[in-house]
């Protein structure tokens, strides 16, 4: 698996979302970002699809085992922070939410981030690598 080239798709999809979310619906580049965008999540599915969903399975066995597993996409954060170092964060509103058995009635989401390309646990309180490539 050549993860530093899932990761730069990752990061991509992440700026996109990002530039998707600052204009409005009535802007004219909507629909073309829009559809690249659809474009680079449906590849992303289809070359490295398999791989996310057995690391997000790994993660769900482990933490959250009553919970679905979805498609990697939808772990995807709607905005991500990108700093100047080109590292990209999320706030802990960001993710999927799931039901971890060890947080029994706490608001629990996973959350797909890129460079480094890693899965969070987002709680209100805190945020938590669960994953990471290797």
């Amino acid at each position: 698996m050549d993860i530093k080239a899932l990761d730069k798709a990752i990061q991509e999809i992440a700026v996109r979302r990002n530039e998707l979310k600052k204009i409005d619906y009535n802007n004219p580049k909507y629909d073309d970002l829009e559809e690249e965008l659809h474009d680079l999540e449906d590849a992303l599915q289809v070359k490295y699809g398999e791989y996310l969903e057995e690391a997000l399975q790994e993660v769900h066995d482990k933490l959250a085992p009553d919970t679905d597993i979805l498609f990697p996409i939808a772990y995807f954060a709607k905005t991500y922070t990108i700093n100047a170092k080109n590292e990209f964060s999320v706030t802990n509103a960001e993710g999927v939410f799931v039901e971890v058995d060890s947080m029994p009635g706490k608001e629990t989401k996973l959350v797909i981030l890129p460079n480094p390309l890693r899965i969070l646990l987002n709680t209100k309180e805190k945020q938590q690598v669960v994953w990471s490539a290797v």
